[in-house]
């Protein structure tokens, strides 16, 4: 077989595959109990940006045009994570509920839960959805459906992707927008910016908002399957301990969306339109291990301007395209919880990016 056309080896996607070892953990943390419980969360928010420090960047890029058919064990993770995060999920809120655990204790495990959906669990929806593929789509909405946040994928691939950097984008975080009035704008907002994209679809081709086709029927349907399975499993108390993870990875995921746009904006033309979504238009970070966690997402820059990319040909861009932070996205959420020291650091930064990019404008 012609090297062009053979799987690239296991060994080069193994390390995108270290989200294994976080739903691996959780289960250790449930069996092991007492402060066990928050080994996710410390391994993903603590830990995983110390470890970035020290084993540093990963620059290097595969070549962008490699055949998506030599992708195989890259694209196996992705399809193989809704069913591991499902059995993980339902498994321990099934064997939770009758633990001999304080209700502190549960509390805590569903948090920690909350971070593997909202880190791993979304951010692999993330990839799928961008697929044309129905299986790739259905297991995006699945992943979504288990955080209540399935217009996800309407805002991000309808609004999102189509006015980044505008007013019109929600999750477009505003300059000297704190964390805090970031998150409860967009959680009022996105809904309705998901559901007036979808409405307008349907316009478009002559059909009513409460058309069949309208992927909302998909979306309420999938989250009351999750909402009623944990009611089944566990009561009131197992949807209490849903509802927890589901709150945290929503969290966790607006978090990263503050991150990935703070403060950049696209020119607005004199015709009125904006200039097309260019690499400056996102921050990055070329940390090796967290973008090994995170399949690649913070090579942001690249997706915006590929987004059908799958995610081991995202490019690095390097500082004089694409801006980069100065941490890893982990380590930036966790800044990005403090308001004042956020912005001691950032807006510098945004004040930096607007005089390297946009020099002629002086009043923003």
């Amino acid at each position: 077989m012609s090297e062009n056309y053979m799987l690239l080896p296991f060994k080069s996607a193994a390390p995108f595959w270290s989200s294994i070892l976080f739903a691996v953990s959780l289960w250790f943390s449930f069996f092991l109990q007492g402060w066990a419980i928050l080994f996710v969360p410390i391994l993903t928010l603590l830990i995983l940006p110390l470890v970035d420090q020290y084993v540093g960047l990963r620059v290097e890029n595969l070549e962008p045009d490699i055949e998506e058919s030599r992708l195989f064990w890259y694209r196996l993770i992705t399809l193989i994570w809704a069913p591991i995060q499902f059995i993980t999920l339902f498994g321990i809120l099934a064997l939770a509920i009758s633990a001999d655990m304080t209700l502190l204790e549960k509390i805590g495990l569903f948090c920690a839960i909350g971070v593997l959906t909202g880190t791993i669990g979304i951010n692999y929806a993330h990839e799928l959805m961008h697929k044309s593929g129905k299986l790739e789509r259905w297991l995006a909405d699945s992943l979504l459906a288990m955080v209540l946040y399935s217009h996800f994928r309407s805002e991000h691939l309808l609004v999102h992707h189509i006015h980044v950097g505008t007013p019109k984008d929600p999750v477009t975080a505003r300059y000297n927008e704190s964390f805090y009035s970031f998150f409860n704008r967009v959680l009022v907002q996105c809904p309705i910016s998901a559901f007036k994209a979808e409405t307008q679809k349907l316009w478009r081709k002559r059909l009513p908002a409460s058309h069949i086709s309208n992927p909302f029927y998909i979306y309420f349907s999938a989250q009351l399957f999750m909402i009623v399975l944990s009611i089944l499993i566990g009561g009131f108390l197992g949807l209490f301990l849903f509802l927890i993870q589901a709150f945290v990875a929503v969290l966790l995921l607006e978090l990263v969306n503050y991150i990935e746009h703070y403060g950049l904006t696209r020119k607005n033309l004199e015709n009125g339109k904006y200039e097309f979504v260019q690499p400056h238009h996102s921050w990055n970070s070329s940390y090796k291990v967290s973008n090994w966690v995170l399949i690649n997402l913070q090579r942001h820059s690249d997706h915006h301007f590929k987004p059908a990319r799958s995610f081991p040909l995202l490019q690095n861009l390097g500082a004089n395209k694409a801006p980069q932070l100065p941490h890893s996205y982990p380590a930036m959420g966790i800044l990005a919880l403090f308001p004042r020291a956020w912005m001691s650091v950032m807006n510098p930064r945004v004040k930096r990016w607007r005089g390297m990019f946009y020099p002629e404008i002086t009043e923003w």
